[in-house]
């Protein structure tokens, strides 16, 4: 895969980057008490909501409550792991990375049958989440097409314990 999987994974380099400081900061306001974040942060959410009419944001249904407690108890720290992962070179970002995709991709399919299904989503909304969508699916697929160049694993060798000799 080469280059393709290096381009691959500097796209979802800055992906989980972005995650790990937007999950908290900017999604955590869904479900967490306002009164914890700075003003400028506050404002920077509601100018999204008013900007691409974000009516899930706005109305706060309980499964969108839900999935953000998800994403803020479970994807967060993978999203800090995989960055790790990635600067490291960890053989497990595979592994944390299909986690991640998943999750996401199934909580997408929610929000965006949601927003589809109600009709009230505008062209401008839809664009701003099926991104996440295919970066979703993209970690599924990269999770899936691991890449190890070190044969760690035990998986497909042979004891290399010798018989017992039998003494006379």
């Amino acid at each position: 895969m080469g280059a393709l999987g290096k381009l691959i994974d500097v796209a979802l380099f800055v992906y989980f980057a972005s995650m790990a400081i937007i999950a908290p900061l900017i999604d955590g306001q869904t479900s967490l008490p306002s009164g914890i974040y700075p003003a400028f942060l506050i404002d920077l959410k509601s100018k999204y909501i008013a900007d691409f009419g974000d009516y899930l944001l706005m109305e706060k249904p309980h499964f969108l409550v839900g999935l953000v407690w998800h994403e803020l108890l479970f994807l967060w720290p993978l999203s800090v792991a995989n960055v790790y992962a990635i600067l490291a070179g960890k053989s497990w970002f595979g592994t944390t990375c299909l986690l991640y995709g998943a999750s996401l991709v199934t909580s997408m399919a929610a929000i965006l049958g949601e927003m589809i299904g109600s009709g009230k989503a505008s062209d401008r909304l839809l664009m701003m989440y099926v991104p996440f969508m295919g970066f979703g699916i993209l970690a599924v697929l990269r999770g899936l097409v691991c890449r190890s160049t070190k044969n760690t694993g035990s998986v497909g060798k042979r004891s290399t314990i010798m018989p017992r000799r039998k003494l006379a």
